[in-house]
């Protein structure tokens, strides 16, 4: 008896589908997985216009979804590790850092159903609840909140946690929060993981705190100049500092050296006048000084020239804060997490 081999057969629409979202992923530098549960379609589509322009949406059969990352290959692959339930695809030539903080910042509040998990605690808060006396004040209390009647109106008297992170709501609570207006979840496209050049990221990776990370990159800055002044190696950023500094400490050998230099003599001249007044105010003698040196007080110290004073007073400063920065960074823990060209994305 002779087999049948049998032939997988696609249909052309299916075959077509595929080929579009090859063309997608192929469009864009990043490309990621989002989910889209929950979020009604109005929405959906209001968050689509949003992302217009620096990113896009693509939506399709999972098992479509999973082919076409096939298709392409080059390590976008991987995204279908992530292909489950609702999600979508999305696109962006941006890097994957600001791609997240993006479609983070367009997440918006919204209610919260029954049989839904809390996805933190849920808090009714302190205050006035607007609610005229009523059945609603026994709602409250059903659902775990400390309320009562109090000056005509329902008030909740302490912040009430009704519900902790990761528990179900249910019918009654759920009844509650609307009539209260609060909205404890959060509704937007959640990324799941997304591939750029090469590298998966994970929203873990991606929430960084960009503050703290300029601060670092600052400070690191920082005492990379401290170094290079401290080494005397020249560089585009220090070589001014440099040579101020060195300057400054060719003055400072040639007014201790008392070198005739044209440079120097003025403050030569300063300096034998201040130590010939100072001499002359310890006389007490006034008759054994010349007329021109009778009554005189001991000069200030000679100031260096202003150009030189600003030039020195600004390698100065330089160098107190690289090292102060450097300081700081000798503070703490010197193992980083290898984040070699992070700064580069965030332009």
């Amino acid at each position: 008896m002779s087999s049948v081999r049998k032939t997988e057969t696609i249909p052309e629409w299916k075959r077509e589908e595929v080929d579009e979202l090859v063309d997608f992923i192929d469009s864009y530098n990043s490309v990621g997985i989002v989910g889209v549960a929950g979020i009604p379609s109005r929405q959906l589509q209001a968050m689509r216009r949003e992302l217009h322009g620096s990113a896009a949406v693509r939506m399709s059969r999972n098992t479509l979804t999973n082919r076409a990352l096939e298709e392409v290959d080059d390590g976008v692959e991987a995204l279908t590790e992530y292909v489950s339930g609702q999600v979508a695809l999305v696109g962006t030539n941006d890097n994957p850092f600001g791609l997240f903080k993006q479609l983070e910042a367009s997440k918006t509040p919204a209610p919260i159903n029954e049989g839904e998990v809390a996805p933190n605690d849920i808090v009714i808060p302190e205050g006035d609840t607007g609610v005229d006396p009523g059945p609603f004040v026994g709602e409250l209390q059903t659902v775990g909140a400390a309320a009562r009647i109090q000056d005509g109106s329902i008030k909740v008297t302490e912040d009430s946690t009704v519900l902790t992170e990761g528990e179900v709501v249910d019918a009654d609570l759920a009844n509650v929060l609307v009539e209260l207006g609060i909205e404890p979840k959060e509704v937007g496209l959640d990324l799941r993981a997304v591939y750029s050049e090469g590298v998966l990221f994970e929203p873990d990776e991606l929430e960084i705190d960009v503050d703290e990370y300029r601060a670092d990159i600052q400070s690191a800055a920082a005492g990379a100049r401290n170094l290079s002044v401290n080494a005397a190696y020249p560089t585009a950023a220090t070589a001014g500092t440099l040579l101020a500094k060195a300057s400054g400490e060719a003055k400072s050998v040639g007014l201790f050296a008392e070198i005739e230099s044209p440079d120097v003599v003025p403050d030569l001249i300063g300096k034998a006048d201040a130590q010939l007044r100072a001499l002359a105010a310890q006389i007490d003698d006034e008759e054994a000084l010349p007329e021109e040196l009778q009554g005189v007080e001991a000069a200030p110290a000679t100031e260096p020239a202003a150009d030189d004073a600003d030039e020195e007073e600004q390698a100065d400063e330089e160098t107190e804060d690289a090292e102060e920065a450097t300081d700081d960074a000798d503070d703490e823990d010197d193992g980083g997490d290898g984040g070699d060209g992070l700064g580069a994305m965030f332009g």
